[in-house]
């Protein structure tokens, strides 16, 4: 069975730094695009960034881009979201996803696979 688990979310002040982790039970990672997904209070929920199996290509949602890195380590079976110069709208459930289809996508009816997500609070 599929399994996601997210970790890292906290509270962190505007301008601060994060970096969350998507680990996988149950399969391997390099075999599926992976994605980050983030849901506010009464919001859909967004694609954020996605990579592709090989580590390669990257996609980030202009929202973000410039800001959010997302990376994979195929050893440890884990992908991060590294998060810089976080502002108040950032806060959200951060939720990775896993894609068997190739295309680098940001939409939610791609990916087969979902996490339960972490929390994140930009505030001070």
């Amino acid at each position: 069975q599929l399994q996601l688990v997210e970790s890292g979310g906290g509270v962190v002040q505007p301008g601060g730094s994060l970096r969350l982790s998507c680990a996988a039970s149950g399969f391997s990672l390099d075999n599926y695009v992976i994605g980050w997904f983030r849901q506010a209070p009464g919001k859909e929920r967004e694609g954020v960034a996605c990579i592709s199996r090989s580590d390669g290509p990257s996609k980030y949602a202009d929202s973000v881009k410039g800001r959010f890195t997302i990376v994979r380590d195929n050893a440890k079976n884990t992908v991060y979201l590294q998060m810089n110069t976080l502002k108040p709208e950032d806060s959200a459930v951060y939720v990775c996803a896993a894609a068997q289809s190739p295309f680098l996508r940001l939409s939610r009816g791609w990916y087969d696979s979902w996490g339960k997500g972490t929390l994140v609070t930009v505030s001070s």
